[in-house]
């Protein structure tokens, strides 16, 4: 009862890449960079298990950002010439690639990674893909000229990397959608269905993950405009409770979520958000416990798994393995408590 996880993301520690950014540039290149991913993979690996965290991630390690991290291995888009473009509504800019011919994946994506860790903990093992539509989001098009075809297309190269993913034996396969959380109309028109076709054939664990972002500036001086009540979840929660997705990853620690919208999730596995990753206030056994606890009253057990709001790669280093720990905890307390 509630295993814990995490949302994806950990931070890259100071030989690997910068500290502190959630663009961070590599401090190494060609063999030596491989060598140094690999590392701090299992360095991070092993504080997950140190920590208690029951269904372990690769921590992203091997990737710059957590959506060019899967676009680096996709042939059709031009990485020399980035643009800058509004993304997330236009909430901040980026300079972003662009899609200029035909979408094809090179090879493999993560395979390194997900063997590399599969084969170092016996835990149950979490690899993050980027969803179709925060994907399209976050591109430029100067080929296909029409989004939900290229979401499509998107959706179709990642279900070929997450088939291969489940024959290295990940258990579970999250696709990160914060775009969810802007577009809503467009969730129920047709993200979901691009979610659908990225998790086709899977027989593994699938989870969406829907944030809040960040704790990067653009996130929260967006989140100070969402009045006293965010009810972004209320638009799209009553879609994903009848989709195929078999989990629904959310933020709850520290936000305005009004929590009697989870029970809008009927019949998913929820992962509720117990550590705000916006500050670098380390939460208590007893604070994670006790969002637990209002959790379950729209929540039964057996379906909550206790996790971070979103990804932690811009953080602290010591942080962020100290939230780690008050996660696994507080979800220790809350399984005598409520258990």
């Amino acid at each position: 009862m509630f295993e814990t996880t995490i949302a994806g993301s950990l931070p890259k520690p100071g030989w690997l890449a910068e500290t502190k950014k959630l663009w961070p540039t590599w401090r190494a290149e060609g063999e030596e960079l491989t060598a140094a991913k690999r590392d701090a993979t299992l360095l991070w690996l092993k504080e997950q298990e140190d920590a208690g965290i029951d269904i372990v991630s690769d921590g992203e390690q091997s990737r710059q950002h957590f959506v060019h991290g899967f676009l680096e291995y996709v042939e059709g888009i031009d990485f020399e010439h980035k643009v800058k473009m509004g993304i997330r509504n236009n909430r901040y800019d980026a300079m972003v690639p662009t899609v200029t011919g035909p979408l094809r994946l090179k090879g493999r994506v993560h395979q390194i990674e997900a063997r590399l860790a599969r084969a170092h903990t016996k835990k149950k093992l979490k690899i993050t893909l980027p969803g179709p539509m925060t994907i399209v989001d976050t591109i430029a098009d100067a080929y296909y000229g029409d989004k939900v075809k290229m979401a499509m297309t998107f959706a179709d190269l990642l279900n070929q990397e997450a088939r291969a993913l489940e024959r290295d034996g990940v258990d579970t396969i999250q696709f990160d959608e914060p775009a969810f959380n802007v577009y809503m109309d467009d969730v129920k028109r047709w993200g979901i269905d691009a979610l659908h076709r990225a998790i086709k054939g899977l027989k593994c664990t699938t989870v969406v993950h829907i944030c809040y972002g960040y704790g990067i500036k653009a996130n929260l001086d967006w989140k100070q405009t969402l009045g006293g009540e965010w009810r972004q979840y209320e638009e799209i929660f009553p879609a994903l409770a009848k989709s195929r997705i078999k989990q629904v990853s959310l933020e709850c620690a520290n936000s305005r979520v009004p929590l009697e919208l989870l029970k809008l999730l009927k019949g998913k596995d929820v992962l509720v958000g117990v550590i705000d990753v916006a500050t670098d206030k380390i939460e208590t056994p007893a604070q994670v416990a006790a969002t637990i606890g209002k959790a379950l009253k729209y929540v039964p057990k057996r379906r909550l798994f206790p996790c971070t709001n979103c990804g932690m790669a811009p953080m602290d280093r010591e942080i962020a393995l100290a939230k780690l720990k008050a996660l696994a905890a507080g979800a220790a307390i809350a399984r005598k408590r409520f258990g």
